[in-house]
């Protein structure tokens, strides 16, 4: 494909509570074994996208070993790869980003040091599958400057979080509105553009000498009535990971066999980082249904429509109903718990009970003594 490949993997998402403290949210544990940017760097690499930059900058420790090699992905190795840029002090900067456009301003020079003539930006916080190579054909197709993937919610879908766009009958977009109280449009912007380099690092270069910081606001709203922008409707599965209820509700639909058939058993594939661990195990006395148990695991007790990520434990007599269990959970014998999402490396004592109450999802944090010095 003649594009390179940013993501935009910075961010921090006060509405993901205490699941944010100890990692960014595009590391967020989806469906298992797998975390929220591998969708996003999959897509890139099934669209034969050889060279791509990760810039990731909020509690970035987790998602940074994630990325450690691009061999999961694999990306161009001889020309291309996958790059990974934080914030850096230098002479003339010492600032963390201060918005996506002025990430993207910081690493100027991945875009300068390219020769592709296109760009794919997106957001890696969204589950979804894209082949980019379809949406540059549209592109080039309409002589847009911009082209927005776009898609159609449903009307009991909040627009508030997202930015809402409107567009006439050839698809170009008139109106962008971004977070709106009130939505005009129930059309949204799923945070995927092309556009040229070299008009990217124009309009880069210009937000940054007046102080504009922010990709969507100073670019894609600014320029509307400067530069053809149009959109590109998906009508597929994509969710975006954007607070608690969003990142319950995406494991809960991997529960449905339509979903996990959509991902893992149709092409193209969708990558992640192996572990080399062992079958979960199931001993005498486990029961489990309409769940999906992740390698590393033992199971004593019952488990129904959950997800239970590598390497937990889960004690004699429990019973785990409707809740996401992350990595490396110990859960003692006795314990219930429904209608949660226990955080990782945690440790849940024996006859617990911790229960999600009037359709609310509760975040269960426990000190863990297995670790402590």
């Amino acid at each position: 494909m003649r594009a390179i490949g940013i993501v935009l993997a910075g961010g921090n998402n006060r509405r993901m509570r205490e699941l944010s403290q100890r990692r960014a949210v595009c590391a967020m544990p989806i469906a298992g074994s797998y975390r929220s940017i591998d969708f996003t760097l999959s897509n890139m690499s099934n669209s034969h996208i050889q060279k791509v930059a990760v810039l990731t900058q909020y509690n970035a420790g987790s998602l940074n070993e994630h990325l450690s090699s691009s061999k999961w992905w694999d990306f161009g190795r001889k020309q291309g790869g996958l790059y990974v840029f934080t914030p850096v002090a230098t002479a003339e900067n010492s600032t963390w980003y201060r918005g996506t456009a002025d990430a993207i301003f910081q690493n100027l020079d991945f875009l300068k040091n390219s020769h592709e003539p296109y760009v794919v930006v997106a957001s890696g916080d969204c589950v979804y599958k894209m082949d980019f190579n379809k949406v540059l054909e549209y592109h080039i197709s309409k002589g847009a400057d911009i082209t927005v993937v776009c898609r159609d919610m449903g009307e009991g879908v909040n627009l508030e979080r997202f930015g809402t766009v409107r567009m006439n009958e050839e698809s170009r977009i008139e109106e962008f509105e971004e977070k709106p109280l009130h939505a005009k449009s129930r059309v949204i912007s799923c945070g995927i553009y092309i556009l040229r380099r070299r008009h990217l690092i124009e309009m880069i270069e210009k937000c940054a000498e007046e102080d504009r910081y922010d990709f969507v606001r100073d670019i894609l709203i600014r320029y509307k009535d400067v530069k053809k922008i149009f959109g590109y409707k998906i009508r597929d599965y994509w969710r975006n990971i954007a607070s608690v209820e969003d990142y319950y509700g995406t494991n809960m639909d991997f529960l449905r066999p339509e979903v996990r058939g959509y991902f893992f058993r149709q092409y193209p594939d969708i990558y992640s980082r192996v572990d080399d661990l062992a079958p979960a195990k199931y001993n005498v006395g486990a029961s489990v249904r309409n769940s999906l148990i992740s390698s590393g695991c033992i199971v004593n007790g019952v488990v129904e429509n959950s997800v239970i990520f590598k390497e937990s434990y889960i004690g004699n007599n429990c019973v785990i109903k409707n809740s996401i269990i992350l990595n490396d959970v110990y859960i003692g014998d006795n314990t219930y718990i429904e209608n949660c999402i226990v955080e990782s490396r945690g440790t849940i004592r024996a006859n617990s009970r911790y229960v999600g109450e009037n359709g609310q999802i509760r975040i269960v944090v426990e000190r863990n003594e297995r670790y402590t010095m």
